[in-house]
Parts: structure tokens; sequence; C-alpha cells
């Protein structure tokens, strides 16, 4: 079974951009292998093309590295540095989407995920929240997306054994938007 426009509620083709109030990008990371450190980014940005066939729509996302914040001074600046996202060397986070897809029942959009100059493909699974229109007049679309990378493909290697063994750092990482965007006019 194929999704069409028609299926969703208030589907409208037309160009979306995210309303950053509304939306959060996060990340978390399994630490020393007991609990997980979660973080987010406080500065995107991406604009969403909706197309007449819903699969047919596409996605281009910004992300300021140096906006990254996990509530703890010190490991923000470490996560600056080399040893994790380079951030004066790279200093933003790409996603641009090469299509989406319907997958037994559930909804993916496949793209290419750049970080410290590396880009690998990346699937997320994608969950369509739905269409309003708010107070002012204003469309409002919103969704989730989540998806898991080896932080290791784009070259964030730093880790540390720890004495009983095992690491500090797995090497999954959880990436999960909750997005709403507006519609433009």
């Amino acid at each position: 079974m194929t999704i069409t426009a028609e299926q969703i509620p208030g589907y409208q083709a037309g160009t979306w951009t995210i309303d950053p109030a509304h939306s959060e990008v996060t990340f978390s990371v399994r630490h020393m292998a007991i609990s997980k450190v979660k973080g987010r980014f406080e500065n995107f940005d991406a604009t969403f093309v909706t197309a007449p066939n819903p699969l047919d729509s596409t996605v281009k996302a910004t992300v300021e590295v140096a906006s990254v914040n996990t509530k703890q001074a010190q490991r923000d600046e470490h996560l600056r540095t080399s040893d994790f996202f380079k951030a004066d060397e790279f200093p933003q986070l790409t996603f641009e989407s090469t299509g989406a897809r319907e997958e037994n029942g559930e909804l993916k959009v496949d793209g290419n995920l750049t970080m410290r100059g590396v880009t690998k493909p990346v699937t997320f699974d994608f969950e369509f929240g739905g269409v309003v229109v708010d107070g002012y007049g204003q469309t409002k679309a919103g969704f989730e997306a989540k998806t898991v990378v080896n932080r290791e493909d784009f070259g964030v290697n730093w880790n540390s054994a720890l004495d009983q063994g095992g690491f500090v750092l797995a090497s999954d990482v959880t990436i999960a938007l909750d997005v709403q965007a507006t519609l433009q006019q």
C-alpha cells in the first residue's frame, strides 16, 4: 500500500519552514554502559517541500554544531573540539533527503547526513503528527523523526576505557527530531 495525499488529513503541497520555538533536535548516547547522556542543539533550520505525492517530498536541514547543549558547559566545550564535532572546521551538520518510502506500514525518510566533512546515508523513522491552522491563520504541520548513527562512521572516535572493562561512550548515537513547520504563503 502506498500512502497518498488524500490519506493525510489536511495535507498540502508547498514549502514549509521550521518553527524553532516549537521544535527540537536532540541526541543521546550510552554513557559508561549504564545510562545515557542527552543533549540538544539550540540553533537549527530546515525547509520542507511537500509534493502532490507525499513520497516525493524533500527536506534540507542544517544544525549549528557550536549550539550543542548537554546542560554541562565543560562537556559542551569538549564536544566542540576535534575529539568530537570539530566545530571550528565543520560548523554545521547537514541533512538532505534523497527519498521517502513506506515500509511495513511505517514511513521512512532516506537522505545524506554530513558531519565533520563525512557524508553517509541515513534513514529516519518518520511519524506524521498532523496539520492544523493556528489562531493566527498559519498552517502548521508536525512530525517526529528518529535515526541511529554510528559516530565512528563520521570520524568521531574519541573514547576512554573503563577500569572494569568497556568504554565511556557507546558507538551508536540516537538523533531525534520533534518538529513543527509553517506553510509559507
